[in-house]
């Protein structure tokens, strides 16, 4: 008999404990979603999938390699050699983006003669500061290529030598 009893009370204190614990934690979580959360996630996932699918659509396109020099006061004291791929937003504009290759690389040189040599482009030891230049070819590549067909430059390889 007295087996039976502890087994009816652990019983009723087993389902207390449940239930206050589903009464505790299921207020807690209806009260923390709001429609305008909802609202929010949705758009969360609804832009990760477009950027999912966009992602899936990309192309890349290599350019031949950059050779530039970097002139100063002292005359060209280095010579950099700089592999760049552009990401197109899919493979049509991909081809199209190869059509422009000679005004690129054009403007990409005549941007980039004067500036290595400038402070700024390269740190106190001669080394080519990276985010700089890319700002630069991205900017270039928005006016020659225009806005929506590229969505960055990507530099592959960048070599330094002393001229």
């Amino acid at each position: 008999m007295k087996k039976g009893i502890l087994i009816l009370v652990a019983l009723l204190l087993l389902g207390g404990i449940g239930g206050g614990a589903y009464w505790f934690f299921g207020n807690q979580a209806q009260a923390s979603v709001t429609p305008g959360d909802l609202d929010a996630q949705a758009k969360k996932e609804l832009s990760d999938k477009e950027k999912a699918e966009a992602d899936a659509k990309v192309a890349f396109v290599k350019m031949d390699p950059l050779v530039l020099p970097v002139v100063n006061e002292k005359g060209i004291v280095q010579v950099i050699n700089i592999s760049i791929t552009l990401e197109a937003v899919d493979a049509e504009t991909a081809k199209e983006i190869e059509k422009f290759f000679p005004r690129l690389k054009d403007a990409y040189i005549q941007d980039m003669y004067g500036v290595l040599g400038r402070k700024g482009a390269m740190d106190a030891g001669g080394v080519v500061n990276v985010e700089i230049i890319k700002k630069r070819l991205n900017q270039i590549t928005v006016k020659v290529i225009g806005e929506d067909k590229v969505r960055q430059v990507l530099l592959q390889n960048i070599q330094q030598r002393n001229a």
